[in-house]
């Protein structure tokens, strides 16, 4: 099912959404690297649900444990598996869409493919199983010591922030519950959300987020290059729909002699560019300059509108969408941007520690 993630820093997730638990076991992590179940909450508790009027309402303080791989704070070399317990289970919710397939979710191709799937708040294709990939990237940050990597919220709907070409500081980031960093449109944003929940609709938009501090020539030419292992993390998240990096689609508007990243030595003599249009990576590997992508989301499937659909017997039926979720996913997929952008970047990291032995 294409549950592990990663080579060398392996992350396997398990759980569903409304069963006992969630959570992951991480293989091929360094023994002494130090890390805390206070470090890996942190990280919780910025994807958690029922933050803010504009999230779910669903109530869990998705505390995690970790059950094994680390000893005295740090880790063993070991598998370490973490876990977080799922308490505010609504699982009544879902008995009508047992019968139903709901319109842009995952019920169908389920059916489809194993002939049998858990309907209870989506299952495996919960975002709730992302609560394990979080716990994996806060581990993973740990050991990308120096790189910064930060998301934000740049666009929902037709809302945009102005162009910044700084990044963004994690006060900015977190001052409205929206994270979107430009305050008068993350307020106009944050309107806008609870609009469409008052309309019983929903909404999408943009991430943008930036690695700082990566060292020159992580990925690899051809099949496993940087910015290919870095499209399918961030596409493998639930209601994720496009992704682009450096000038992305815009890029295709310009001339080469515009495009090109001109070399040239930064004040200390090290080798950088002028502009950085290329994103951070160039013929599959990291140049050093920040690894700048963007990540679209869809509107939330599950809404408070009246759909058509087919029944599981092939039936047109009626489905208003039940249970609590979020009329929009992107504040609480900042940190799971972040999660899967530390995955990759450490996998990155371990090979190429690996080829220089």
């Amino acid at each position: 099912m294409g549950n592990v993630f990663g080579k060398y820093f392996t992350v396997t997730t398990f759980g569903e959404s409304h069963g006992l638990a969630v959570g992951c076991v991480i293989d091929g992590c360094p023994p002494l690297i130090e890390i805390s179940e206070s470090d890996i909450q942190r990280e919780l508790d910025r994807r958690r649900p029922g933050q803010s009027q504009i999230s779910t309402f669903r109530n869990e303080s998705d505390t995690c444990r970790i059950l094994s791989g680390v000893y005295q704070g740090k880790t063993l070399g070991t598998p370490i598996c973490i876990m977080v317990e799922n308490k505010d289970q609504h699982p009544g919710d879902y008995d009508e869409i047992a019968k139903l397939w709901r319109p842009s979710h995952a019920d169908f191709t389920y059916d489809a493919k194993y002939k049998i799937r858990d309907p209870r708040g989506g299952g495996r294709s919960s975002a709730r199983e992302t609560i394990g990939r979080v716990a994996a990237g806060a581990v993973a940050k740990k050991i990308l010591k120096g790189v910064k990597i930060t998301a934000w919220v740049e666009s929902v709907n037709l809302l945009s922030m102005p162009a910044v070409q700084h990044t963004p500081t994690d006060e900015e980031i977190n001052a409205t519950p929206v994270r979107c960093p430009h305050l008068p449109t993350a307020e106009k944003m944050i309107e806008l959300i609870k609009k469409a929940r008052t309309m019983g609709d929903s909404v999408g938009g943009v991430i943008r987020c930036r690695m700082e501090g990566l060292p020159a020539g992580l990925g690899d030419p051809v099949f496993d290059r940087f910015e290919a292992d870095l499209a399918k993390a961030m596409l493998s998240l639930p209601a994720t729909k496009g992704f682009e990096i450096g000038s992305g689609f815009a890029g295709t508007r310009m001339f080469g002699s515009r495009h090109n990243d001109i070399f040239t030595l930064d004040e200390n003599g090290n080798v950088t560019t002028k502009t950085n249009n290329a994103g951070g990576v160039l013929g599959g590997m990291t140049t050093s300059r920040p690894v700048d992508f963007r990540v679209a989301f869809k509107p939330t499937a599950t809404i408070a509108k009246e759909q058509d659909t087919l029944s599981r017997d092939l039936k047109p039926v009626k489905v208003i969408g039940r249970g609590r979720h979020d009329p929009c996913v992107l504040p609480r997929a900042v940190p799971i941007v972040e999660a899967m952008a530390a995955l990759v970047g450490v996998n990155a990291l371990m090979s190429q520690r690996a080829i220089t032995l």
